[in-house]
């Protein structure tokens, strides 16, 4: 490879700023130049609304390496050896001539890069939903480091004290959140029927919406925003049902790939917007690579119809890696996602990787999926808190396609394991065999997803007969089943299902009181987290009862309303 090497980089957030970087480390005589429209390039955008909650206590520390050193365009090119050129916008793309055209935003000044090698790392921007008064003042987005500082110090100059989150996905959580910190009142609305609606399961979203619920955010489901009101600033914002007093609102539906470049330059792209690239992170132009937030993905799984669009920073990055080794001339490839992602909402830990139970279905015609409830270290060590967790598998191969993972417990260390097994094809027992560290500061002796591995394999096998909470519920309230509940008196008294008829036999008394439990209807057990109820369930298929279920994850998992003595 010849030493004058010439590449330009368009976009210097994550992906771009990553390429230009190992680029240099592998083709130290290279020539690289990084071109952004902004004025900070490769900040922490993740970060911004843990400014806002004030855990980042500087907007700076989003822009700065771990040494607290500015990454801005004078460290690029004494550190990292490229030149970088912000409030600079890319116009155009001449494939022919290998020429960039572009202009200097504050000048307009125009100049021609050349390239033996173009990387495209356009990003994404916000969906800006056909809402009246989107334009008012103090309606954020929340997508750059000014969008976090303004809305700090509006809520301090002005005293904002009513926010709207409008969508409730990673951006919604998440600032429902920080701006609850803040001392705020939140209301977040969505147009589905449950919180994260492209991230989880209903039941797992029940969880997390009833978690935020009691954290004291408002919600509204299944309610349309037909408006931003206000004369200048925001005073509400007027649904379908209603209208919420605000003076601040947040939108966040979603981001679109800024593909618009590549388009004009007669790059293929998706219909559905995004640049597609292949296993090489290279366009339909061999000279032209693309990545991070304006690319369409390959999903792990083969039978996933067509590219899907899951941005986020952590794949840019690994296409920025793979990108620069490209152009280096080392074998290097990017085989896919498993649409990992993980978020926070107070003291809820949110996880999901591979397909939901819903999307699964669309595609495989034998899916069986588990819910596991249970603490994430021992019972006995101080801070043991619950996780639930959602498997999705396949029945005719056994291999582990989806994880959902919620709760105050540790859900990260198993999401990654269970991204692990769906990256590698594991099957339930593979995952349920893998030498996982553990020790009681850590881990139960089997681990969560392990636990979780175990139960979804004795579905399979025909030994586990249960229900999920929602077709539990459903057939509950359709009538003719018997509830059992085979915890202690004092357990059932404490709280219990909402259901008048529900029969309390503890698990130690059952096998002496079984004459008690009706054999003509279907049975539900149900427990804390239904340990007990699968250990019920076995004892009374023992006993020549065969319409026996439990109900998955217990109480721990249950998202439906309670009772208790006291309440009835």
């Amino acid at each position: 490879m010849k030493n004058s090497l010439r590449v330009v980089v368009i976009g210097g957030v994550a992906c771009g700023p990553k390429a230009a970087a190992r680029i240099k480390r592998l083709v130290p005589n290279s020539e690289v130049t990084m071109v952004d429209r902004g004025s900070i390039v490769s900040y922490g955008a993740c970060g911004l609304p843990y400014y806002v909650e004030g855990t980042c206590s500087k907007i700076e520390a989003l822009v700065e390496t771990a040494a607290g050193i500015p990454r801005d365009a004078g460290y690029f090119k004494r550190v990292k050896g490229f030149d970088v050129f912000t409030r600079t916008e890319a116009m155009k793309i001449d494939r022919k001539n290998k020429t960039v055209l572009v202009r200097n935003i504050d000048t307009g000044k125009e100049d021609t890069l050349a390239y033996d090698k173009l990387v495209m790392a356009t990003g994404s921007r916000a969906l800006q939903p056909p809402i009246p008064g989107r334009e008012l003042e103090n309606v954020w987005y929340m997508r750059s480091l000014d969008d976090a500082t303004s809305m700090v110090d509006k809520i301090q100059a002005k005293n904002l004290s009513r926010a709207v989150l409008i969508g409730a996905g990673y951006i919604g959580v998440e600032m429902a959140e920080a701006l609850k910190e803040r001392g705020l009142q939140v209301t977040m609305v969505e147009v589905f029927d449950q919180v994260m609606p492209q991230f989880l399961d209903p039941e797992m979203s029940m969880l997390v919406a009833g978690h935020i619920s009691k954290k004291g955010v408002d919600l509204a489901l299944g309610e349309k925003v037909l408006a931003i009101e206000g004369t200048g600033s925001v005073s509400a914002v007027k649904t379908d049902k209603r209208t919420i007093p605000a003076d601040l609102v947040v939108i966040g539906v979603g981001v679109r790939p800024n593909d618009e470049l590549a388009k004009d330059a007669g790059l293929d792209c998706s219909p559905k917007g995004g640049i597609v690239i292949n296993e090489f992170c290279r366009t339909s132009d061999p000279d032209i690579y693309a990545g991070g937030d304006c690319v369409v993905n390959r999903y792990i799984d083969p039978a996933m119809p067509g590219p899907v669009y899951v941005p986020l920073g952590s794949t840019s990055n690994k296409h920025g890696r793979v990108i620069a080794d490209q152009i280096a001339g080392r074998a290097a490839s990017f085989s896919g996602i498993t649409s990992t992602g993980i978020c926070k909402a107070f003291e809820f830990n949110i996880g999901r990787t591979g397909l939901t139970e819903k999307q699964a279905r669309e595609i495989y015609p034998d899916v069986e999926t588990a819910i596991w409830a249970g603490a994430d270290r021992p019972h006995y060590f101080p801070g043991s808190k619950n996780l639930i967790v959602k498997l999705v598998a396949l029945k005719s191969s056994r291999k582990i396609i989806g994880a959902q993972i919620v709760g105050q417990g540790d859900s990260s260390k198993r999401l990654d394991v269970a991204a692990g097994a769906i990256y590698f094809g594991a099957t339930v027992e593979q995952v349920g065999n893998i030498d996982l560290g553990y020790a009681p500061p850590y881990s139960p002796p089997i681990d969560p997803i392990a636990a979780g591995a175990h139960l979804l394999a004795n579905k399979l096998d025909g030994i586990a007969h249960s229900v999920s909470p929602i077709e539990a519920k459903q057939r509950i309230d359709g009538g003719g089943v018997v509830v059992l509940d085979v915890r202690t008196p004092r357990e059932f008294n404490a709280r219990r299902v909402a259901h008048p008829d529900v029969l309390n036999i503890p698990l130690d008394d059952l096998r002496e009181r079984l004459g008690e439990v009706p054999r003509d209807r279907d049975i539900f057990i149900y427990c804390g987290v239904s340990l007990r109820a699968y250990e019920a369930q076995l004892i009374l298929n023992a006993a020549g009862l065969d319409r026996v279920f439990f109900i998955e994850g217990g109480l721990a998992a249950w998202p439906f309303k309670t009772t208790s003595s006291k309440q009835s």
